[in-house]
């Protein structure tokens, strides 16, 4: 059964078809898939996909993806979630991205939160990664805030709109937290 998981504002829910037009307005917006090493959605069959890959990879245990929504509303304004999990070492990559028109709000902090505790208490993780494009000033300064340390860089590691990007790389680890 997948997990919903509330903070005092949101709703963190499994991700449903129909959801894929929220899934579309996130990643069909560039300021959204600038940092995010993915070409921006051009067409709502690509938002029913990523659908469809989130529920694969919660399947074979490859990764988690909620919905974040907004309390008393079912529209989602973003997600975030677990990719490169690894239950036998004991360690993911937490990955997120908001709707624009939901930024500089706190929602991102509160979503991350939640998700972090999830991972250590009730998945066993000992490592949280993050890998977040250099020139993301947003989510540096987010996952610096929360106790994330910066490990050092990716030199060439995201390709994106054919061009190539350095990245940091991040970890929280549960006994440092």
């Amino acid at each position: 059964m997948f997990p919903t998981l509330k903070t005092d504002r949101l709703v963190l829910r499994e991700i449903s078809k129909d959801d894929a037009a929220g899934i579309f307005a996130c990643f069909s917006n560039e300021n959204v898939t600038r940092f995010y090493g993915q070409e921006t959605l051009g067409r709502i069959e690509e938002a029913e996909a990523f659908v469809d890959f989130f529920e694969k990879n919660y399947k074979d245990k490859r990764g988690i993806r909620w919905g974040i929504t907004i309390k008393g509303s079912q529209n989602i304004i973003g997600t975030i979630g677990f990719n490169a999990w690894s239950p036998k070492h004991k360690r993911a990559e937490i990955g997120y991205e908001i709707h624009p028109d939901y930024w500089r709000k706190g929602y991102a902090s509160e979503a991350v939160l939640k998700v972090i505790q999830y991972g250590f208490d009730e998945l066993g993780l000992f490592r949280i990664g993050a890998v977040v494009f250099i020139n993301n000033q947003a989510s540096n300064k987010l996952l610096s805030k929360l106790g994330f340390q910066k490990e050092g860089v990716l030199r060439d590691y995201m390709h994106q709109n054919g061009e190539v990007y350095d990245t940091y790389v991040y970890s929280l680890l549960k006994n440092n937290r």
